[in-house]
């Protein structure tokens, strides 16, 4: 069976022309082969949602999302997906909460409506009562073996919990507080990031969580950090309005304080995204999505530091004249990608230090970085300085020098 080192390489490394999905499926077939598993019964429940993440996995392709269902996983419960409906579908899905106790994933697709205990989202009928998505979710929870929380709404409330959120819109961390969550963000999630995660669950159990319980291997790097106009960032290229040439950050790529990899595996079959197609990343993987990405049109505004103000125009320059030349202009994706955070194995929230995804932390970040930058350049300038000679020998050269060019003068030297 292929190593965990090696499965998480392939997911992190897949060539834009290779689907991810189809690389693993041959993988997950051997593995169920070779141990006898049978495949994880799944109930995958919808909430506050559009339905993006289930039309996001429909648009999976070798394999299709039937030989994906078909070899991956045992979906017992999906209302956009299920072949019965009514009181049919409800008993198969409580007939495998009750049977498969400790054994069945809960996937969650949505955020949790709370404002009057969940009423604003009714998503089953049980005895003739409808039953709501928050009390279905507390329900099902501490029966299931994982609960996975699939789009940024389920993450972390999404567009659902944009102000004023009347339907109390949450993320599925924050109402089941017991139970680790694992989270794959995105608006929707990318096919990759659910089937990748969902083979590593199986195949490995829990994957490398950071400090917002999603995986590493997606989620690890900024996309500023991958993106494929970097190169134009550093160069002090930007583009004036969306579609143009030049690094999109002065029209609002959210790029720098956003964790996932779509500049490596883009959309629509590996072919594009949104960077690519002259428009700005808007953070939709990021926690503070959409209310803390907004005016999505509007570029991260200018960091006041102790020594310079940086802004996207001067932030070569200014760091350049700090004497750091070049890594002024890595500083700000270095320091949105370059802790390594232990995941969570009590569930409990965050007690380490969060990855910076807001402007307040990337700040703070840069004001610590510049107050160490000036005291190692006011040690390096302090030994670069040259020694200054003793005194009394540079009186007597000049002495000597006097007393020379007055005897030549006067025709008596040597």
């Amino acid at each position: 069976m292929l190593s965990r080192r090696k499965f998480i390489q392939l997911c992190m490394s897949s060539a834009l022309t290779l689907s991810l999905s189809d690389a693993l499926t041959p993988v997950l077939r051997q593995a169920q082969a070779e141990t006898r598993a049978e495949k994880p019964p799944v109930i995958w429940l919808e909430l506050g949602s559009c339905t993006g993440n289930t039309i996001s996995l429909d648009n999976a392709v070798n394999p299709s999302l039937r030989q994906f269902l078909d070899e991956t996983i045992d979906l017992r419960y999906h209302w956009t997906f299920n072949a019965a409906q009514g009181e049919q579908a409800v008993a198969a899905m409580l007939e495998t909460v009750a049977r498969d106790a400790g054994k069945f994933w809960l996937v969650i697709e949505g955020s949790v409506m709370t404002a009057d205990n969940g009423r604003y989202n009714e998503i089953f009928a049980r005895n003739g009562e409808m039953i709501t998505g928050l009390a279905a979710l507390q329900e099902f929870a501490p029966q299931a073996r994982y609960v996975i929380a699939v789009g940024d709404c389920a993450c972390y409330g999404g567009p659902a919990a944009a102000h004023p959120n009347p339907g109390g819109a949450k993320g599925v961390w924050d109402v089941v507080t017991d139970k680790l969550i694992i989270n794959i963000p995105g608006c929707p999630a990318h096919p990759d990031w659910m089937t990748g995660t969902f083979s590593h669950l199986a195949l490995y159990g829990l994957p490398e969580l950071d400090a917002y319980q999603r995986p590493k291997m997606f989620f690890g790097r900024t996309i500023h950090e991958l993106c494929q106009r970097r190169q134009q960032f550093e160069d002090g290229i930007f583009a004036a309005f969306p579609g143009e040439d030049g690094c999109l950050y002065r029209v609002g790529c959210k790029g720098p304080v956003t964790h996932a990899d779509c500049p490596l595996r883009q959309w629509n079959h590996y072919i594009n995204w949104p960077v690519k197609a002259g428009t700005p990343c808007i953070g939709c993987a990021s926690p503070h999505f959409p209310d803390g990405m907004m005016p999505f049109y509007n570029h991260l505004p200018d960091i006041q530091t102790p020594a310079v103000t940086v802004n996207i125009k001067k932030v070569g320059a200014a760091f350049a004249a700090l004497g750091i030349g070049a890594v002024g202009t890595h500083l700000v994706a270095g320091i949105c990608a370059r802790r390594i955070h232990k995941h969570y194995l009590d569930g409990t929230k965050p007690s380490d230090p969060t990855p910076p995804e807001t402007l307040e932390q990337v700040r703070q970040e840069l004001d610590d970085l510049i107050r160490q930058q000036n005291a190692l350049l006011s040690e390096a300038k302090q030994l670069e300085r040259p020694q200054r000679k003793p005194r009394r020998r540079k009186s007597l050269l000049k002495r000597a020098l006097s007393f020379w060019h007055t005897e030549d003068k006067d025709g008596k030297g040597k």
